[in-house]
């Protein structure tokens, strides 16, 4: 530690420390601009000069390093005047239009000016001009603003991965601009708003719709990701005006996705339902509340009468909060049905009756700083889970291997050290060879779960390159991804991936797809009770069935044949032809129920096109009800509503309430959220020990393709679009006009293409399952052969079926 003094005050930092460093930690303000403490010391804006004893001139207190026994004055006479002199400098060109620039009353310029400007310039020569970026639909500009601080600059090449925006031009001449015809589309593009501090970079959506001091700040959590950011939520006349990251070292640093940054617009989406409403003859009519449930109550009571409550099947969202998820499945369990599941993208069900505990992170989301080797299993990385993929990125740059099996190649903006981009059907045997590898490099015996299928494979080298660097370089880490979870071999995967795991003594954990993820598991929305052991104080009281998990609810048994589909469904915070597995029998089973209750935000236009359901109760949204996320970590995040709920929604919990009394059952009378969160873990810490990844007694039979996998046959692989995961992202208008929003299109490797006879651009036809739809051919090398990236979750292309599995494709 270096040990010297700041305004008389004695203060240690360690070795490399800088006087920055030193006078933040004694709560001593060095006014400065380009320095912020998560990005690399530029010290081009010279605001934080400082006066050093025995120094000829001021110097920077970002950029100084720390020497023992030196001090250093802050708010001396010399230290001062070069304050005002750089402030003088900076207000040269800066154009005086405070009342009209959307920063003004939080702009660090316009705060430092008033201690450190002048009443009036020197200056009387004109300022200069300079052109405004076209940046995209996110971020709006004023270049004439800019003071070349460069923390935009430096986010791009250091956080975000991508260097999308750099300075050219030297002194009076210098901007800020954007490589030629480009747009910033960075998943983490909104952090340069929080940046700038000036009006340079603004939030084009928020821009002129409100002022900072009009604005009511309350806390809240992201439902978007498995991370459940921490939000700061802008509230003006109980609307929602801009989200902002709330600073937190353990989850979101101080950082937030776009995603979480601008899905705020689909709050105020003009599809938001308002009203309950009845579908009577074929016409959509509102209605009130009592007579909605009543309506609800009745209708589960007579299918229950006519064909028994086994065919009362309920399918949740994991974004809804975990008292929503504890009654839904208290409802269902006390009406006499265990259908119950918020798992509806996951089409492999088999290890549900061997997992030991809750599928979590299997770290805490620090801990991925900190990893050395990491296997990535499975996951569009930057588009799903975007922070996580921030600190990878940051864990290789600190000298970390990051190993890939996946069967898309997106640019993750970092180094790869080795990779294995197979089609969806070989992943399985790909995992295998990594972990044949593994025991072959550790000298043990393959454990007799995977033995037969595992020991007769030939090991690549790219396979026994990853096993060398999980056990060689410590600590390691395996991560199953989305792709992985949504497979249609997912149990084969996690049970390989648990066994390499304790081959190579690394950690294993799953990247939670939603920010409940983990919490829907602890609230029992799952069919098996046998998955964890319920924490409820008195879990006797609901009676132990064993249910159907949502692929049988929808009439796919688990050899994928079409098997009977419940008769009745209550479906929570979802759009079911967006967020199943395969959208077309989604549709197909819930067109053939007799009773179909949709609990949403949002007027589905599918839903009242397809007239699937039958009643439509408005609940709210996160920013209208108190709940808890528990995050990929197993971290109990409890959040209240930042604003009154719009017209007559209602927070879900409460209208479970109320429909469970309609219905006589008991344990139904909560006055408050806190109750139903007493009654699923009466104390928080006993979440860590529901918390476990692992499998008992389940055997991977064989690592090849599955039966009916014919040579040539074109294997979909159908991911998620980063900006249609959910009901709120898909109504947010700024984000659907980003480039990661364009409409989908049908990837394929040349030699497809040129097999197929399509071209780039051509027209094609889609076929699967007896669904079609239209799409333009796109051309993408590092695709596996015969695989073609169809999106899922996407309104154009909701006519198909699995996710994973075989299509057709023909020119038009």
């Amino acid at each position: 530690m270096i040990n010297f003094e700041i305004d008389g005050k004695v203060v240690s930092v360690p070795k490399n420390g800088t006087v920055m460093d030193g006078a933040n930690q004694l709560g001593i303000y060095i006014p400065h601009f380009c320095y912020h403490k998560k990005l690399s010391i530029a010290a081009n804006c010279r605001m934080c000069l400082v006066q050093v004893e025995k120094a000829p001139k001021p110097l920077p207190a970002c950029a100084t390093p720390a020497m023992e026994g030196m001090k250093v004055f802050t708010h001396s006479g010399q230290a001062v005047t070069a304050q005002k002199g750089v402030m003088e400098f900076l207000l040269i060109n800066h154009p005086l239009d405070c009342p009209i620039c959307d920063q003004g009353g939080e702009c660090q310029l316009q705060d430092l000016a008033v201690g450190y400007g002048a009443s009036s310039s020197r200056y009387t020569e004109a300022k200069r001009v300079v052109a405004n970026k076209n940046l995209g639909p996110l971020i709006s500009t004023d270049m004439t603003r800019c003071i070349h601080c460069t923390r935009c600059v430096r986010f791009g090449q250091e956080i975000a991965g991508i260097m999308e925006l750099g300075m050219a031009g030297r002194g009076e001449h210098a901007e800020i601009l954007s490589f030629v015809g480009r747009t910033v589309d960075s998943e983490l593009s909104g952090n340069v708003i929080d940046l700038c501090p000036v009006g340079a970079l603004v939030s084009k959506p928020f821009r002129y719709s409100a002022r900072t001091w009009e604005l009511s700040r309350r806390k809240s959590i992201s439902p978007h990701c498995g991370l459940g950011s921490n939000l700061i939520v802008q509230v003006k006349q109980n609307r929602v005006m801009r989200v902002l990251p709330r600073e937190n070292e353990v989850i979101n640093e101080c950082w937030l996705s776009d995603k979480d940054r601008f899905s705020y617009e689909g709050l105020n989406s003009e599809e938001r339902l308002s009203k309950p409403m009845i579908r009577r003859d074929g016409e959509w009519q509102e209605c009130n509340w009592q007579t909605a449930l009543e309506f609800v109550a009745n209708g589960l009571k007579a299918v229950k009468e006519k064909y028994g409550a086994q065919r009362i099947g309920a399918l949740a969202s994991a974004h809804s909060t975990l008292e929503e998820l504890h009654l839904l499945q208290k409802l269902m369990r006390g009406f006499g049905s265990a259908n119950v599941d918020h798992r509806l993208r996951q089409s492999d069900f088999r290890a549900d009756g061997h997992l030991l505990g809750v599928p979590w992170l299997g770290m805490s989301i620090a801990e991925l700083s900190r990893l050395r080797s990491v296997l990535i299993i499975g996951s569009t990385l930057r588009k799903d889970h975007p922070l996580i993929a921030q600190r990878l990125r940051q864990a290789v740059k600190q000298g970390a291997q990051l190993n890939l099996i996946n069967p898309v190649d997106d640019d993750l903006l970092t180094k790869v050290a080795n990779r294995a981009i197979v089609a969806p059907a070989a992943m399985v045997s790909l995992l295998a060879q990594v972990l044949k590898a593994a025991a072959e490099l550790r000298g043990v015996e393959i454990p007799g779960a995977v033995e037969d299928a595992v020991s007769q494979l030939e090991v690549t080298d790219v396979a026994r390159a990853m096993a060398a660097s999980l056990i060689d370089i410590k600590p390691s880490a395996i991560l199953l991804g989305n792709l992985a979870q949504h497979h249609p071999r997912y149990g084969d995967i996690h049970a390989l991936a648990q066994h390499l795991a304790q081959i190579a003594e690394a950690q294993f954990g799953v990247l939670g797809e939603a920010a409940n993820s983990v919490g829907a598991y602890i609230a029992r929305a799952i069919p098996d009770p046998h998955i964890q052991q319920a924490p409820a104080a008195n879990p006797s009281s609901q009676p132990e069935l064993k249910g159907m998990n949502a692929q049988q609810m929808l009439g796919i048994s688990e050899t994928g044949a079409v098997a009977d589909p419940c008769q009745a469904y209550v479906l929570l915070n979802l759009e079911p032809e967006l967020d199943s597995y395969n959208s077309q029998q989604t549709v197909k089973a819930l067109d053939a129920a007799e009773l179909v209750v949709m609990m949403g935000a949002y007027k589905s236009p599918h839903a009242l096109s397809r007239n699937y359901a039958d009643v439509l109760l408005p609940i709210a949204p996160f920013t209208e009800t108190s709940g808890t996320f528990i995050n990929t970590e197993g971290r109990v995040q409890i959040f209240n509503g930042v604003v009154a709920p719009l017209g007559e929604t209602r927070p879900a919990w409460k209208v479970l309430r109320v429909l469970g009394n309609m219905l006589g059952l008991d344990g139904f009378d909560y006055d408050a959220p806190e109750q139903v969160r007493a009654e699923i873990f009466p104390d928080e810490s006993e979440v860590s020990r529901l918390l476990d990844n692992n499998l008992r007694g389940f055997a991977v039979e064989s690592t090849e393709a599955p039966e009916g996998t014919t040579s040539g046959e074109i294997q979909r692989i159908g991911e998620v679009p980063i900006y249609q995961a959910d009901p709120i992202v898909r109504r947010a208008g700024s984000l659907q006009r980003t480039h990661d929003a364009a409409a989908p299109v049908a990837w394929m490797a040349g030699a497809l293409m040129d097999r197929l006879g399509v071209r780039l651009g051509d027209s094609v036809r889609v076929k699967q399952g007896g669904g079609v739809v239209q799409l333009a051919a796109a051309r993408d090398d590092k695709l596996p052969a015969d695989c073609a990236r169809v999106a899922a979750a996407h309104p154009l292309t909701a006519a198909l079926g699995d996710m994973f599995g075989p299509i057709e494709i023909e020119k038009l």
